[in-house]
């Protein structure tokens, strides 16, 4: 159970938030698989959570010192970032290089040669974001800069809204927390309205509605007899079986072995059919 915030009302709508919960489903999973290709070592992110913060709110949930990379977005002054604890990025790199990952490194920035090893793993990031979000992102997104400083980023304005998806990664034997930050002008238009306001079907008639066009298999049948396996297993050819279903009385119309109407033995053209003759309701 989550508090609701009468401070910070949930600007995502049920609907807004599923799709983009799948699209971040989704990243994190080619981002995991472009991670292991990367830096040869099993790797994994899963999805956690995704939600509406002020830019402020969300650089106060992140460590003083952490990796942000900011992103330009055309038209939108506010940057997109991907965060990352620095000795996590720093592990990264020691793979690429051949070794293990598994020191214990110290929070610092990194060097040229670091970030650009770190600027490969950024580019699959971003193109995996692109493929995730699909049209929801109208415009690309282009590396601006790297940030060491949650609290001297300025990656956008302190109320400026911005939608927050964060990630568990797992590369090797390291564990470490992830972020997205994306400005929400620049995704929320594209995802339109959640449903049409002029509707006034009841909650049965929507369901209903849906239900209308779901294929399902019809049979007719005549009344099931009982016999004893021994029977069954010494059918020959020309051996008769003698149905109880009466030669006047129509078949069975049956959904998924349930009766739901009676019909009679018809044609339609060359082919044979069924003549519903009486429904019936199951309860």
């Amino acid at each position: 159970m989550e508090l609701y915030d009468f401070s910070r009302p949930t600007t995502l709508a049920r609907d807004h938030a599923r799709v983009l919960e799948m699209a971040f489903d989704t990243f994190a999973r080619q981002w995991g698989t472009q991670l292991t290709a990367k830096v040869r070592v099993l790797s994994q992110v899963t999805s956690q959570q995704v939600q509406t913060l002020s830019y402020d709110e969300y650089a106060s949930s992140l460590p003083d010192n952490t990796g942000m990379v900011l992103f330009d977005i055309p038209n939108v002054s506010a940057k997109a970032v991907i965060q990352f604890p620095m000795a996590a990025a720093l592990s990264w790199v020691g793979h690429m290089l051949g070794g293990t990952g598994n020191m214990v490194l110290p929070e610092r920035k990194f060097t040229h040669i670091e970030q650009a090893l770190l600027g490969r793993i950024m580019d699959d990031a971003l193109e995996d974001l692109h493929y995730s979000l699909g049209s929801l992102l109208a415009a690309p997104m282009t590396a601006a800069s790297i940030q060491y400083n949650s609290q001297f980023a300025q990656a956008a304005a302190s109320g400026d809204p911005m939608l927050v998806a964060t990630f568990e990664m797992v590369v090797g034997e390291t564990t470490a927390p992830a972020s997205v930050a994306i400005p929400a002008e620049a995704v929320l238009p594209q995802l339109g309205p959640v449903v049409p306001s002029s509707s006034e079907a009841t909650p049965a008639e929507l369901i209903q509605g849906h239900l209308a066009t779901t294929p399902v298999d019809v049979s007719l049948q005549m009344e099931p007899i009982r016999v004893k396996p021994g029977m069954v297993l010494n059918l020959a050819e020309g051996d008769v079986l003698r149905l109880l279903h009466p030669g006047h009385r129509p078949l069975n119309v049956t959904v998924d072995g349930h009766i739901v109407a009676q019909a009679a033995v018809g044609a339609s053209g060359s082919r044979l059919a069924g003549v519903i003759v009486s429904t019936e309701e199951n309860h």
